[in-house]
């Protein structure tokens, strides 16, 4: 991806030079369907590649489609605004990471931090493709536990809605989302110290 895509274009702008990948991902509520397992799949083959603390590789993704009999029950994790946008997509993902190394039993300090580096390649390769993956904290992390049969050992950490993009003007308008832009780098970069 060596442009940036027209609905991004003028709203976001690098303080650096960064592939134009990184301004092109953001997260719209305006999906659709019209993506396939094997798209689906390469995001998670995306994700299985991130950088993990002794290579463990906490991350664990849980997905429905739409077509699958496990729609309905990941459709009911998430509260009634995100629903109302992210049942019209084609995935619903569940991440949860494990909280102790596989080689030794102990705990894993950086579980949460290295799923959260496989949830970013996921969003990448969904933005190279052009499709949508919207993060979201608005479910019942309990309830998706016990739905998921999430054993113990493991932390949920989040939600994902996965697919193509849809038309933003078709939603609510207290649904709509454009890109956006990000803090000032003096912000969240400090030399030496906690400076800011």
């Amino acid at each position: 991806m060596k442009e940036l895509r027209e609905d991004v274009e003028g709203k976001r702008n690098a303080e650096y030079e960064i592939s134009p990948l990184f301004l092109n991902r953001y997260s719209p509520r305006a999906l659709e369907r019209d993506m396939n397992q094997e798209d689906l799949m390469a995001l998670f083959e995306a994700a299985r590649w991130a950088p993990s603390s002794y290579n463990n590789q906490s991350w664990r993704f849980m997905y429905a489609t739409y077509e699958d009999q496990e729609w309905e029950d990941f459709c009911s994790l998430m509260n009634d605004f995100n629903r109302d946008w992210a049942e019209k997509g084609y995935a619903l993902v569940v991440v949860a990471s494990k909280t102790t190394f596989d080689h030794n039993g102990e705990e894993s300090i950086t579980h949460s931090f290295d799923t959260g580096a496989a949830w970013e390649n996921l969003a990448l390769e969904a933005a190279r493709r052009d499709l949508v993956a919207h993060g979201m904290q608005g479910f019942d992390y309990k309830k998706a536990k016990e739905v998921l049969d999430i054993p113990e050992g493991f932390e949920v950490e989040a939600m994902v809605a996965i697919g193509s993009k849809g038309d933003e003007s078709e939603l609510p308008e207290d649904m709509r989302v454009e890109p956006n832009g990000r803090k000032d780098m003096d912000e969240i970069v400090a030399q030496g110290s906690f400076d800011f």
